[in-house]
C-alpha cells in the first residue's frame, strides 16, 4: 500500500516485525553478552558490542508494574484529542521489560503479574489524516472482566 493511499502507519517503521494482525516488537540480543534491548539498539549498552542480532520480542507478557496517566504529558507529546487519561506500565516480556502504554485506564481493573498481551492502538491521527499507530499492551482475554 502505498503511503498516499494508507490510511494507517507505525509511529516509528523500525518498531514492529511481521504484518499488522501478527506484528512483534523488533528487539535486539548481544551475541556477546545476551543482553536483550527494547527498542532495538544497534550497539550493545552492556558490554560495549557493535553489532546486535534482531530478535523478536514475545507477544504475551505479565504486569510488573503501573500507573494512571491522568494528564497530557507536555510537548513533543502528541495524542488523539482530547486528551483522555491512560493507562503506562513495565512488561515483562522474557528477557526485558518493556515500558508500554496500557489499554486499561481504570487502575483497580490492573494489578501486578496479569498476564498481558501485545497490540497496536492509535497515537494520533496526522495532517492528511492517517491515523498513527503504536504498541501498547492489554491484559489477556481470560483477564478481562
Amino acid at each position: 500500500m502505498s503511503a498516499s493511499t494508507a490510511t494507517r502507519r507505525p509511529i516509528d517503521p523500525d518498531l514492529f516485525v511481521g504484518g499488522d494482525a501478527e506484528a512483534a516488537l523488533r528487539g535486539a540480543r548481544c551475541p556477546s553478552c545476551g543482553t536483550v534491548t527494547f527498542p532495538y539498539q544497534r550497539g550493545c549498552p552492556r558490554c560495549g558490542e557493535e553489532a546486535m542480532t534482531d530478535l523478536e520480542l514475545p507477544r504475551e507478557g505479565t504486569l510488573w508494574s503501573y500507573t494512571v496517566q491522568s494528564f497530557a504529558p507536555k510537548s513533543p507529546f502528541v495524542c488523539v484529542e482530547p486528551f483522555e487519561p491512560f493507562g503506562v506500565g513495565y512488561v515483562v516480556l522474557g528477557d526485558v521489560i518493556v515500558e508500554s502504554r496500557l489499554t486499561v485506564a481504570d487502575a483497580d481493573a490492573l494489578r501486578i503479574d496479569i498476564p498481558m498481551r501485545l497490540t497496536t492502538i492509535v497515537n494520533h491521527v496526522d495532517e492528511d489524516g492517517i491515523e498513527i499507530v503504536t504498541f501498547a499492551f492489554a491484559p489477556s482475554s481470560e483477564e478481562q472482566r
